[in-house]
Parts: structure tokens; C-alpha cells; sequence
């Protein structure tokens, strides 16, 4: 017994300077078991002046709600939040890896998974599957006809949504003009983003809707012009920051883990735009391979349709970006900010009202949008290059704004 005693005073002797710089009461509350196991409450009284006033109090108050409490990964990790997450479009080929990725975050605690009725695999079927995941997280299935409109029938779905992940829309097919594309696929999550308006209007809607560059835009302004925050809309964009990542590790030969460029301007062909002079692994690439490189980012989509055969496209990428940019919200709405790539109302450039940059997530949502940074002169270059391409497909969007209401 002589031993446990010592050993418990040199750990919250340890411990209790730290707790003194946490927010957290919960980073000694794991200590209270072997106190309480110990019998003795002189002994622990011994372990609480050791550990100072504020170790017994979190201790104290820990007994009191131990049953209530979120469970922490550690002495000093951030506790798991318990969030509702709706995937719109969870049956379908982005969907339900997402959906999957999603049911494993920590963070999340009950998941919608939303589709329409005629899709191949009903979301009853895909919630069915996931709910036997050993994991806390409680999943709903929920579809909806042709007929129906989805601000009518989504209320259970979307109620107390914190993040709502749209991989909806339908993809671009042979000779169709992105304008044609946007007009069927605005429409799509115009009445998605309407019924988040009436259901979960301080959610963080993430896009992944084609044109991104024009959609984002058009669904933004609506929200502001219902009185709702725009900044709730976001695109999601974090597939070129992965692709940047793995390209330039398969050229240097270093973990993509520890690499982290950059990719702004906007989602599709030239106004994606990686920044790789700001990531010290691939500013060490030589200068001569940058535009290939550039190029090949830009891309990347395309390979992997050709790769395909046209039967699909880039789906299993997609869903491990989209739930890189969810992890990232949900850690910022739970306390931790986080900061990834996202195209959002922005005005870090004076001339774009809308703009991928990174961003930190925080308990409201997109808390920072962080300006470009240095760019050497090959970037200057592009960023001018897809400025004035995303410029033509934001007004796309602002149009239909103008035309339209939610």
C-alpha cells in the first residue's frame, strides 16, 4: 500500500503544474479510480495535497458526474465530442466511403445517411451496415422520392446537425458544358442547402457538388440572403492538397504525412493551384519539374477517370478528402482549431469574393480564412492565370443567386 501511496503522490505531483496550464478538469480525473481503490481517504487526502487545490477539486468533481463525462483519449488529449453528421448522397460512390470514414471519427456520435429513393442501394441499407461497426456512433438511414421535396421530409435527418457533408450531384458526361452541368447540379444542392437552412441553419455545409467553383458561390449567397451566416458554406477542396502531397512524396521520397502544401485559387483545372514553394520537402524540388508537376495536380482527376475506362471516377480519394476536411471541422467545433484548404467566401485577394486558401476551423465553424502567403515568381504567375478563370465561373454562380432564393 506503502508503494501506491508513493507512486500517486509523484504522479500528481507531476501532474498537477500541467493541470494548472488545462482547461481540461479531465486531464487528472483518470487518477480518481486508483485513489477511490486505495480505501483509505486520509491516504487519498495525502494524494490530494501533493497534487495542490485544483487537482483534489477536479478530482472531487470528477466522482460526481464520472458517468456523464466524455470519454478522453488521454491524461491531456481533448475529450471526444459527440456530433450529428448527415452524408447527403450517402448511397452513392463517394457517399458511403465517406459515410464509413465518418461513422469512425471520435468525434461523431450519430450519423444521417440521406439519399433518394431511387438510388441502387437504399440508405436504410448503408445505416444498417454501418450501425455494426464497434464503434458509439448511432446511424439513421433516410430517403427521399423524386416527388418530395427534401425541406418537407429531411427534418429528422438534418435536426441538430452540426456538419452536413453533401457528395451529391450528377458528373460531367461527354461533350456537356460545365454551364449545362451547373444548372442540374445547382438545382441538386440548392434544395439540399435549403433544407439546412430551415433544419440545421448553424451547420457547416461542405460541398462536393461540380462545378465547386460556381456551386459554392451560388449556394453562399443564398444563405446570406436568407440572413444566414455564408460562411457556413464550404467547398470542399482538400483532394488537391492530398494529391499535392502524395506527387511530390513520390518525387522526393519522403512520408506525404509530414508534407503539407498548399493548394489555393479554386477546384477545377487551372485555378487549382499548389503552392509547393511553401512546403520545405517539395521547395526542394528542382524548378524545371514545377509546371509538370503543377500540371499532373491539376489533372489528377482526369487520370483517374482515363484510368477507369470512364466508369467513374475519383471516389475513394474523394470520400478520404472530404472526411480529412469533416475530421477537421468537428475537431475545430470541439475545441481544437484546425486548419485545412477550403473554398470559402473569402477576401484575402481584394478582387475574388470567393477563394480556396487554408482556413482554421473553430466552435463556430470557419473562425480564420489565412491570406496566400509568399509566392515566388512561377506562382505569381499562376495565381494571375487562375484568377481570371475563377473570376468567369464565381459570376456563374452569383447569377443564379441573383435569379433564385432559397
Amino acid at each position: 500500500m506503502q508503494t501506491l501511496h508513493n507512486t500517486l503522490e509523484e504522479m500528481f505531483a507531476r501532474l498537477a503544474p500541467q493541470c494548472l496550464r488545462s482547461s481540461k478538469t479531465c486531464v487528472v480525473a483518470g487518477l480518481a479510480p486508483a485513489v477511490h481503490a486505495g480505501g483509505s481517504w486520509a491516504f487519498s487526502a495525502s494524494a490530494f495535497a501533493t497534487a495542490g487545490a485544483l487537482g483534489a477539486a477536479a478530482l472531487l468533481a470528477n466522482r460526481e458526474r464520472q458517468q456523464k463525462a466524455p470519454q478522453c483519449e488521454g491524461f491531456f488529449a481533448p475529450c471526444k465530442g459527440n456530433f450529428k453528421v448527415c452524408v447527403c448522397g450517402g448511397s452513392g460512390g463517394i457517399g458511403q466511403p465517406l459515410s464509413l470514414l465518418m461513422a469512425l471519427d471520435p468525434n461523431v456520435g450519430e450519423l444521417s445517411v440521406y439519399d433518394l429513393t431511387v438510388a441502387m442501394v437504399p440508405p436504410g441499407g448503408v445505416a444498417a451496415d454501418l450501425s455494426h461497426l464497434e464503434k458509439k456512433v448511432k446511424v439513421s438511414g433516410y430517403a427521399k422520392s423524386l416527388e418530395d421535396k427534401a425541406v418537407n421530409v429531411l427534418g429528422d435527418c438534418l435536426k441538430d446537425c452540426s456538419l452536413v457533408l453533401v457528395p451529391a450531384g450528377m458528373p460531367r458526361k461527354p461533350g456537356q458544358t460545365r454551364d449545362d452541368l451547373f444548372k442540374i447540379n445547382a438545382n441538386i444542392a440548392k434544395e439540399v442547402v435549403e433544407a439546412c437552412a430551415k433544419h440545421c441553419p448553424n451547420a457547416v455545409v461542405a460541398l462536393i457538388v461540380n462545378p465547386v467553383n460556381s456551386v459554392v458561390p451560388a449556394m453562399a449567397e443564398l444563405y446570406k440572403k436568407k440572413g444566414l451566416d455564408p460562411k457556413k458554406i464550404v467547398g470542399v477542396t482538400t483532394l488537391d492538397c492530398v494529391r499535392a502531397n502524395k506527387f511530390v512524396g513520390e518525387i522526393t521520397g519522403v512520408d506525404p504525412d509530414d508534407i503539407e502544401v498548399p493548394v489555393i485559387g479554386g477546384h477545377a483545372g487551372v485555378t487549382i493551384m499548389p503552392v509547393f514553394s511553401q512546403d520545405k520537402h517539395a521547395a526542394k524540388i528542382p524548378e524545371s519539374q514545377i509546371p509538370a508537376l503543377d500540371e499532373h495536380v491539376q489533372n489528377a482527376g482526369t487520370d483517374v477517370v482515363n484510368a477507369k475506362n470512364g466508369k467513374g471516377s475519383a471516389t475513394l480519394s474523394m470520400a478520404y478528402a472530404g472526411a480529412r476536411l469533416g475530421k477537421a471541422v468537428l475537431a475545430g467545433l470541439n475545441g481544437t482549431p484546425t486548419t485545412e484548404c477550403a473554398y470559402v467566401m473569402s477576401d484575402v485577394e481584394s478582387d475574388m469574393p470567393y477563394f480556396t486558401s487554408k482556413v482554421t476551423f473553430g466552435k463556430a465553424g470557419v473562425e480564420k480564412v489565412h491570406p496566400v502567403g509568399k509566392l515566388n515568381k512561377y506562382e505569381e504567375t499562376r495565381l494571375n492565370e487562375a484568377k481570371a478563370a475563377l473570376k468567369k465561373e464565381i459570376q456563374v454562380g452569383l447569377d443564379y443567386a441573383k435569379e433564385t432564393s432559397l
